[in-house]
């Protein structure tokens, strides 16, 4: 009967060693007795390296943390290490997860789908657990590709009116929650519609590509949100920011703009310009989303009917204007 056991064990090793799927197990006290040869193909770390240790991490980390076996073996879970993790419904204590791995081996980053569960003895006695990996990097990139796409404005390439609209519900209501006041730019090309008729609707696009890019490359920070809100309408989400920075910022905005020189035969001021209306929750008491918008649009139609090219904002103590001679 020991042969018996014996030779089923190393059966088992055999089949595994020799599985086209990645997989290494644990036995009970948390060390590699199997690193299969995929998995030596995936992670670039042999088996004579890690069996009989307990570092089968530097397979996909650069620094000690538990891998997916790891926590199934000491029945814990901890989500923070995983982009997702979850219980297998069919399997008790087995996990899955996807996350980006390291692979400081082969010096290159993958994305791998991990499943971890325990092995028992007849008797219920655990005996391993065993984890088995797949690289599914190009289809989640392929998700993450396709994501992008459908977050931005496809002449533009700033995020579109639904990642605003979700974005700027999510502002306000961090500041209905007691976080820092966020402030609103709305921003519209002047007299684009007779820049159009003069110079044709290709002009025109590449006009909206050239001052969407400089509007997304000026002095913004990664919490920050540029976007296209319609025809020749851009909006700048500015999360924590006062009056007085985005009145700053918009300033800045106005200038680049004029200083691309684009030619502009229906315009007084021979160059493509920007007028921009802002609001800040701050200044108006308010955190509702449309009523942002509603006091930013009224700031942006006093700067069109006030001569174009400038900033206004709507504070608490009235307008205040940002001409082309006043920067």
């Amino acid at each position: 009967m020991l042969n018996r056991s014996r030779s089923d064990r190393d059966f088992a090793i055999r089949l595994m060693d020799h599985l086209v799927v990645p997989a290494f197990a644990l036995g009970v006290d948390g060390r590699v007795i199997i690193w299969n040869r995929a998995c030596e193909r995936l992670t670039g770390l042999r088996a004579s390296d890690v069996i009989g240790t307990k570092e089968h991490w530097r397979g996909f980390y650069d620094s000690p943390r538990p891998c997916l076996a790891d926590l199934v073996l000491n029945g814990v879970s901890s989500e923070r290490l995983y982009a997702s993790l979850s219980p297998v419904d069919a399997i008790p204590s087995a996990l899955t997860a996807e996350n980006w791995c390291v692979m400081p081996r082969l010096e290159t980053r993958r994305y791998l789908a991990i499943d971890a569960g325990p092995v028992y003895s007849k008797d219920g006695e655990l005996l391993a657990v065993v984890e088995t990996l797949r690289d599914v990097t190009p289809q989640h990139e392929a998700q993450l590709a396709l994501k992008s796409l459908a977050s931005l404005d496809g002449l533009t390439g700033l995020s579109n009116r639904r990642i605003f609209d979700e974005r700027l519900e999510h502002e306000c209501a961090e500041v209905m929650r007691g976080k820092p006041p966020v402030s609103l730019l709305m921003l519209d090309i002047d007299y684009f519609k007779a820049f159009n008729d003069f110079l044709g609707h290709q002009a025109g696009d590449d006009c909206l590509k050239l001052v969407a890019r400089t509007i997304g490359g000026l002095h913004l920070r990664q919490t920050d949100l540029a976007a296209r809100y319609g025809g020749e309408e851009f909006a700048i989400i500015l999360p924590g920011s006062s009056l007085p920075g985005a009145r700053l910022l918009a300033g800045q905005f106005r200038r680049a703009v004029e200083e691309l020189a684009i030619g502009h035969p229906a315009s007084p001021y021979g160059v493509v310009t920007l007028s921009v209306g802002i609001a800040c929750t701050s200044e108006l008491d308010i955190a509702e989303p449309a009523e942002l918008v509603a006091r930013a649009d009224m700031a942006l139609y006093r700067a069109k009917r006030a001569g174009r090219n400038r900033v206004i904002d709507l504070g608490g103590r009235g307008d205040r204007t940002s001409t082309p001679s006043a920067g």
